[in-house]
């Protein structure tokens, strides 16, 4: 298993949009992956529990990763989060 911390830029007038595109690129993955925020570890797999997370721009989140996979996972997912596009 692997964790990431990120610092989420993201733009902020599109709430559905960046949660949307996580789940996206999260879902191409075999591995189990979370994203922790705010005392919370939710699916990134899951729409409704990424929802429930609200993170926004400047927030810090971790991305754990557990799988084959992991950290081609992570790293996407990551860079996503981080690069605001």
């Amino acid at each position: 298993m692997i964790s990431k911390k990120v610092n989420v830029n993201l733009p902020a007038d599109q709430e559905a949009r960046p949660v949307a595109v996580t789940v996206q690129i999260a879902s191409k993955y075999e591995s189990k992956i979370y994203i922790v925020a705010n005392s919370k570890r939710i699916n990134a797999k899951s729409i409704m529990g990424m929802m429930s997370l609200g993170f926004g721009q400047g927030d810090e989140l971790i991305i754990e990763a557990e799988g084959a996979d992991e950290e081609e996972a992570a790293t996407e997912i990551a860079k996503y989060i981080e690069s605001g596009e």
